[in-house]
């Protein structure tokens, strides 16, 4: 409660403040100063995806010109000084004057947010990017950045220079080129007083979303160099059948229902639709959607227009066939989608994203034309090809039977009074906190060392679920299969997140999820096993930062009352070298986590204060997929020649 002098106090205080917050008060950030002061505003973050974000952005201007018709080809260098270049063969940014401003519109596009020519709707029919906010942004967040703009029936070349998003140089002929060249030049050099955390470009991140572009938009061809290792690299990317290419590229290595991947294009409303599917005999689906070359992760109404579309074309071709009987209950969205690879592209004039993110699109308008242009060569595809049709028709009815038989499983676990410790394989030893935030789920190899763990543990805290053997490889195994084996439904029962549909990662009991196993071979491939069952079905866990993997040492050195825990062999020469020669010292290797006491697993492995975890991210969603796929499906050529490229890379092997 407030005595009566407090509230006196706080009243003047609050008077006072009212009456310096006057016109001075408002600061007015000229030119691209607000960028610079707030730069996660427009490019999401200062960290290494903000910097990957710059080269976007760019790239997004010559993609834009190709969408428009005046480009077929982008060129990306990363230069020595971890700078970028990048070069288009469009019509190259105008360079005559600019009314509103009175400066040359090169200059305008570079030094004002907001400017380009994708507002009013005549520069370009369709484009990403910021919309328009792109290149001014990456200029102000660049040391240095000058461009280069030729355009065609003029044979000069303009050239012009910026520091911090300033004009150091102004625009002027840098040189003479030929009549037909045409387009522009952009060179940057990301600003290490924005980009702290790093500013080294990751030739993989680049190359992946090249690649992407490439396959979006079919007939550009685009390049990358890197210039910075001893000897460059140079890769190419041109896929004359766009996303049929990439839905190629996906299910690479995969035992595929049709050799060739169903390919559709149309429009309607004036909004490009192309839709490019094939299965596979997979028991997950992979769809991915893009608008105007953004991934909407979060789908939206195109992915909606598609699955519906999807879903009433195999349903209706079902029926019509005699596969599906009078009687017979339809085939759900989700029993026609498994084993689907898809890839949904639409270019929008108008595109409406919901949130700042721009992962899900909201345009209804784009629901209609998905449906409309999708159903349409899609019905048609089935009837001409009766064979596919058929198998399509087949794979989605064998999941229609294991989703009623993972249903009934799910019901018996949801019949079960609250964690029914009794029937947990390995008895659950569950923490006293009911505060999810602090409490922790150990999932521990083997009953020795859970029951080291029990010992050792925090009661408040630390819960522990002991696991037996290797788990089901759920990337081989039906819904059925997953939700009848035992220890996979302990495992939801006791997250209390439900499963599959009912899964909610608001409910999680434990904030977090520990895998604890022996840093040995067997102990790897639990481990893979447990990462892929949460990939698969828990992705919300690992997206929201809630996996752990424990990192338990290798060796134990005692001399005298000196005790050393150690990580690795040349960890371990070291330490050993620097010892005195008496003593002689004590050296235990850990093949396991069962040869630790309680003492030691908690000193070690356990106790906040003194623990590694290694926290599991998803930064690429389908990087991760292909390697689970490889890792853990059922062809053995890719998985031979994964272990086989990358068996020089490991230090301790256990045979």
């Amino acid at each position: 409660m407030l005595n009566v002098t407090e509230k006196e106090t706080l009243e003047e205080i609050k008077e006072q403040k009212a009456k310096e917050y006057d016109a001075s008060q408002i600061q007015v950030l000229e030119g691209l100063e607000a960028v610079r002061k707030r730069p996660g505003m427009y490019i999401g973050s200062t960290s290494s995806q903000g910097l990957h974000h710059l080269v976007w952005e760019i790239i997004d201007n010559g993609i834009d010109e190709a969408l428009a018709g005046f480009a077929d080809e982008i060129n990306v260098i990363v230069e020595k000084d971890n700078s970028i270049t990048v070069k288009d063969n469009g019509r190259g940014i105008p360079v005559d004057i600019q009314e509103k401003t009175g400066r040359p519109a090169l200059e305008t596009v570079f030094t004002v947010l907001h400017a380009g020519g994708k507002f009013g709707g005549g520069g370009y029919k369709v484009s990403g990017g910021l919309h328009g906010v792109g290149a001014s942004v990456v200029n102000a967040l660049s040391t240095s950045l000058d461009v280069q703009v030729r355009r065609e029936g003029d044979t000069n070349i303009y050239g012009m220079d910026f520091k911090l998003g300033k004009v150091d140089h102004v625009m002027e002929v840098v040189g003479q080129s030929a009549e037909h060249e045409h387009g522009t030049t952009v060179h940057f050099l990301p600003d290490p007083d924005i980009f702290t955390e790093t500013t080294v470009y990751d030739i993989k991140v680049l190359t992946t979303r090249i690649r992407e572009l490439a396959f979006l938009n079919k007939g550009l061809r685009i390049t990358i160099d890197d210039m910075r290792p001893e000897e460059p690299t140079h890769e190419e990317f041109h896929y004359a059948g766009g996303i049929k290419h990439y839905v190629e590229y996906l299910n690479k290595g995969k035992e595929v229902l049709f050799e060739e991947p169903i390919y559709v294009e149309g429009q309607q409303n004036g909004i490009t639709v192309e839709v490019a599917l094939q299965y596979t005999d997979d028991f997950h689906s992979n769809l991915l959607t893009f608008t105007n070359n953004i991934h909407t992760y979060e789908g939206g109404t195109h992915e909606v227009g598609f699955k519906t579309a999807l879903t009433r074309v195999i349903n209706d071709y079902a029926r019509k066939s005699g596969q599906l009987k009078e009687n017979d209950a339809n085939l759900s969205g989700e029993d026609v989608r498994e084993g689907l690879t898809a890839v949904v592209s639409v270019k929008h004039p108008n595109p409406q994203f919901e949130g700042q993110t721009k992962t899900k699109l909201g345009n209804s308008d784009a629901r209609a034309a998905t449906d409309k242009t999708f159903a349409e060569t899609f019905s048609k595809f089935m009837l001409e090809n009766p064979s596919v049709a058929r198998r399509i028709v087949e794979k989605g009815m064998l999941a229609a039977k294991a989703r009623v038989a993972a249903k009934r499983a799910r019901e018996v676990t949801r019949k079960k009074n609250g964690l029914e410790i009794s029937n947990l394989p390995g008895k659950l030893a569950d923490n006293t906190s009911k505060d999810p935030e602090i409490s922790e789920l150990f999932i521990v190899e083997g009953d020795s060392a859970g029951g080291s763990a029990k010992q050792g543990r925090s009661r408040l805290t630390q819960a522990i679920l002991p696991i037996r053997g290797k788990i089901l490889n759920v990337e081989k195994a039906s819904l059925d299969r997953i939700l009848a084996n035992e220890e996979i439904r302990s495992l939801f029962t006791a997250l209390g997140t439900g499963f599959g549909k009912d899964f909610d990662v608001t409910k999680v009991n434990y904030h977090k999820l520990i895998i604890m196993t022996d840093a040995d071979v067997d102990g790897a491939h639990i481990r893979t096993l447990l990462l892929t069952l949460f990939y698969r079905f828990m992705r919300p866990m690992i997206e929201e930062g809630y996996v752990y993997i424990a990192q338990p040492p290798l060796y134990q050195v005692r001399q005298g009352k000196m005790i050393r825990y150690i990580d690795t062999d040349e960890e371990l020469e070291e330490v050993l070298g620097q010892l005195p020669p008496s003593p002689k010292p004590v050296i235990q290797r850990y093949k396991g986590l069962g040869e630790m006491d309680a003492e030691q697993l908690w000193e070690t492995t356990m106790d906040p204060d003194n623990r590694r975890l290694l926290r599991v991210e998803l930064s690429d969603a389908e990087e991760a997929n292909e390697v689970f796929e490889m890792l853990m499906g059922d062809q053995v050529g890719p998985r031979r020649q994964f272990i086989e490229d990358n068996a020089t890379f490991v230090d301790n092997l256990d045979v």
